[in-house]
């Protein structure tokens, strides 16, 4: 594919950039010849992606007409990859509210093409009985078709790529668990899909004739149940054969939180994927081949997924994560300005102190924090705070990072977000943890007026009623072992010349760091 039409590049729109799928789009877009422009709620979590100068943001929301119309003035085809994941009784309302509007804006500036990725649905259910994710998303489907503009519907089960929600759960399940207690939907089958020819597909549907106006069924060639995927993955990974127990009494509302707790994808993410599980989910027909034909050896087969999948996560070349998108009811509030605010109350922990050391070295400490890394503090009262967190169905600590030593604006970091990021000298985080009120976390890498390395350290708490004023300070008391600490650890391994790994710049010894990690 040349990406050209009638000797001109295709001009697309691209919903949902900053999420797993987006992400990766919006790249092979750009190879294929196109131009592109991404519509964000946030255009800053963008701009640190390596394809960010290539691209134009515009800032909007699927839900508001007026930015919908103006991010698709003069666009050829629109992709639609956003959807209301959360859990609250209006999802399906706000799905179907943006879909009409999306619909209805891009019929009036003349869009040729909207593009969607839904999910597969099961043969032969009634709709009614679907899962309320899998019933939306099959309704925003239909809106598109409905709609006068020619609409390509790409229905896909289990995608199968490095940081994608589904193989995190299956990676992690089947790592953690060589014995197995499971729910029942581990013996239905269903059909993955590598996250390659899920892209390839997207793409191709950008070049369909006008004429084409319909739904397709894609997957992979490999018809599996879940229990197969499991055993199979054990295998790609070189780990034992897993015992696998299937029990009926496991819902799922119940396996949602099982898989919290045993995978970094929390409850709010695992239950849609674990109720799509409930009925079979297999392709009625490959006709999307006859519009982007299929080459030797695609699409790929579920093993082939699982080793690129595996090498990219073992390569530190992870694109993006299933946890780049925004947890559902994170906060979007803008940070308190200082010193005048007007918003209410807001906590304050502030800290700083003079490091032997370069401020490039504390800038590698600071960038370097979180996930694998730790975070230079009481390690136990952040483990417990991250499974306080898993508790309630927040994210807790298990998300990680996306790279091991970059960090870009938008990345998840457990239960932070980075909000904003100036290299060599600051990193904002906000909290998407479970909290009665708004949080955020600064660290910052400075010179002082004598010329001497300075980290300043700033915890910011905006609470909501009364509850949150009691959080602050019940937790106040344990600020100096928890703030305290990490201030004094992080200027120790910037004076030590430790990297993220604890590994010395002179000699590359690795040294113990464990009290620094969770």
């Amino acid at each position: 594919m040349d990406g050209q039409r009638n000797g001109e590049r295709l001009h697309c729109l691209v919903t949902g950039a900053s999420g797993y799928i987006g992400g990766r789009l919006v790249p092979e877009l750009l190879r294929a010849g196109h131009r592109v422009r991404c519509l964000a709620r946030s255009p800053d979590k963008l701009r640190d992606h390596p394809w960010a100068q290539d691209t134009e943001t515009v800032r909007g929301d699927v839900t508001d007409a007026a930015s919908v119309a103006e991010a698709l003035r003069g666009i050829d085809v629109a992709y639609y990859l956003v959807h209301a994941l959360g859990t609250g009784s209006g999802f399906e309302e706000t799905d179907r509210r943006a879909a009409r509007i999306f619909a209805e804006q891009a019929h009036a500036a003349g869009v040729e093409r909207i593009v969607y990725l839904g999910g597969l649905t099961p043969k032969g259910v009634p709709e009614r009985s679907l899962s309320p994710h899998l019933r939306s998303r099959a309704e925003v489907g239909r809106v598109f078709l409905d709609s006068p503009v020619p609409a390509t519907v790409l229905r896909a089960a289990v995608v199968i790529g490095s940081g994608s929600a589904s193989f995190e759960m299956l990676r992690y399940l089947t790592e953690r668990l060589p014995v197995m207690v499971t729910p029942s939907w581990v013996h239905t089958r269903t059909q993955p899909i590598g996250i390659r020819d899920v892209l390839r597909y997207l793409v191709g549907s950008a070049t369909m004739p006008s004429d084409v106006d319909r739904a397709f069924d894609i997957g992979g060639p490999d018809v599996l149940t879940y229990r197969e995927m499991m055993r199979r993955y054990a295998a790609v990974a070189g780990l034992r054969r897993r015992l696998i127990v299937p029990v009926p009494v496991l819902t799922p509302g119940l396996s949602s939180h099982w898989v919290g707790l045993v995978t970094p994808v929390p409850a709010a993410i695992a239950r849609p994927l674990t109720e799509s599980l409930r009925h079979e989910v297999v392709c009625r027909e490959h006709d999307i081949a006859r519009y982007v034909p299929d080459s030797p050896g695609r699409p790929l087969p579920f093993d082939e997924a699982l080793v690129l999948a595996l090498r990219k996560v073992r390569d530190a070349q992870v694109a993006t994560r299933w946890s780049s998108a925004a947890v559902p009811g994170a906060p979007s509030d803008p940070l308190p300005t200082d010193p005048d605010w007007a918003g209410g109350s807001l906590y304050r922990d502030e800290r700083q102190l003079s490091v032997d050391a370069s401020r490039a070295s504390l800038w590698k400490v600071i960038e370097g924090i979180g996930g694998d890394n730790g975070w230079y503090s009481f390690p136990l009262a952040w483990a417990a705070r991250g499974w306080l967190d898993r508790f309630v169905g927040g994210v807790g600590l298990r998300r990680g990072r996306r790279d091991a030593e970059r960090l870009r604006v938008g990345d998840s970091l457990d239960f932070w977000r980075v909000e904003e990021i100036e290299p060599g000298h600051l990193l904002r985080l906000r909290a998407e943890m479970r909290l009665p009120g708004l949080a955020w976390l600064e660290m910052c890498a400075e010179t002082d007026t004598d010329g001497r390395t300075r980290y300043r350290q700033r915890a910011l708490f905006h609470p909501r009623g009364l509850l949150g004023h009691a959080y602050w300070w019940s937790v106040s008391p344990f600020h100096a072992v928890v703030f305290g600490g990490m201030a004094r650890n992080i200027a120790q391994a910037a004076a030590k010349g430790m990297s993220a790994h604890g590994r010395t710049r002179r000699t590359g010894r690795v040294r113990p760091a464990k009290r620094f990690r969770h």
